[in-house]
């Protein structure tokens, strides 16, 4: 069985951290938890599980922090964790059979991070990241935000998940700080700080500014696919943010140029649609959400409503709309299949039950 070393990065993490390493403690061999400036009990919590706490000032870098905890690792493989991040049980249970029968010959193992959730807990936003790195292997840590490991090797992915559950909110400006701060530094960004960069002046409200910087990161033709994908998208909210609908729907239609339609995109053209009352035309695009094939392993950001409750709960509004009410009435009962105790799903089936005794 392989082993593996837990390495951490973390500062000011006292509400959260005996959560995370409770959940994580027993299933690994180290723990190596690189502090960055705590001035909270982060440092005395850490202490209770680990002697590997380490100081590393900061240096408005993540990936610096994070190669720092690789290097102190001495185990097989290093499992990565943000310290607002939880293994559940079912989850637990799936890496520790993943380390009875992980080849050694593997290099990185990808596995799902749940980061969006609806109020009864399932998931509504994912996406695969390298969860597990082969230690010693040559692989670090790039980007000062928004980091990720250069993989190379064998790659395999795994069953379980790593849950985030964030417990209060992280300083909104901090990473569109770094990015100014190296811009101004004169500091190239490469076609993921780009990407990235983009979206945190699309968080901040900055829409000419992000539309332009997404544009660019397209106009570059070096973007991941899966970047070039949500790039579009982004270019299309900051239009309709613009007032600019017209050409935020041609930036939707625009993934097509890069790959088979994604249920998410059809999900957006089909609520363009459905904004200006153009039902038959956003049934369309939501029935074709719905013969969308889900592949989370294709790496990029997956809301899995998109590939079910959404369009049948939007299906069920057109068809109303249009007063096909049997029609309207069976894409309810197929929401509900995906989320039995919706409020939109019981408030449907209350109306069509009202209509049925009038």
């Amino acid at each position: 069985m392989v082993s593996v070393s837990l390495c951490m990065i973390v500062k000011n993490e006292e509400d959260v951290l005996v959560r995370c390493l409770e959940s994580a403690a027993d299933l690994v061999e180290e723990i190596v938890i690189v502090d960055t400036g705590s001035t909270d009990s982060t440092r005395e919590i850490a202490a209770r599980f680990t002697g590997q706490v380490y100081d590393f000032p900061w240096r408005d870098d993540f990936a610096a922090a994070r190669n720092e905890s690789f290097a102190r690792a001495s185990m097989d493989y290093c499992l990565w964790l943000d310290a607002d991040d939880v293994l559940l049980e079912a989850d637990r249970e799936a890496f520790l059979k993943l380390k009875e029968t992980l080849d050694p010959a593997v290099n990185v193992v990808m596995a799902p991070y749940h980061v969006g959730f609806d109020g009864s807990g399932r998931v509504t936003f994912s996406y695969y990241r390298e969860r597990l790195i082969k230690n010693r292997a040559g692989m670090r840590w790039e980007g000062a935000v928004h980091e990720t490991v250069a993989s190379a090797g064998r790659i395999v992915y795994g069953d379980f998940a790593v849950t985030h559950r964030k417990t209060r909110p992280s300083d909104p400006d901090r990473n569109l700080r770094i990015y100014e701060a190296q811009l101004a530094a004169g500091r190239e960004l490469d076609p993921r700080q780009r990407f990235y960069y983009g979206r945190e002046l699309y968080y901040h409200r900055r829409w000419e500014d992000a539309l332009a910087v997404f544009r660019q990161f397209l106009a570059e033709g070096r973007g991941w696919l899966e970047n070039n994908l949500d790039a579009c998208c982004h270019c299309a909210y900051c239009l309709e943010a613009l007032d600019r609908p017209d050409e935020a729907l041609e930036a939707l239609f625009r993934t097509f140029s890069y790959d088979r339609p994604r249920a998410e995109t059809c999900c957006e053209i089909g609520r363009w649609f459905f904004q200006r009352e153009r039902y038959g035309q956003a049934i369309y695009w939501y029935a074709m959400a719905l013969a969308c094939p889900r592949d989370d392993r294709r790496g990029g950001f997956v809301s899995p409503d998109c590939y079910g409750y959404l369009p049948c709960i939007q299906l069920c509004v057109c068809h109303s709309r249009l007063g096909d009410l049997k029609r309207a009435e069976l894409y309810n009962e197929l929401a509900a299949a995906c989320k039995p105790d919706d409020p939109s799903v019981i408030h449907n089936r209350a109306w069509f039950q009202s209509l049925r005794e009038e």
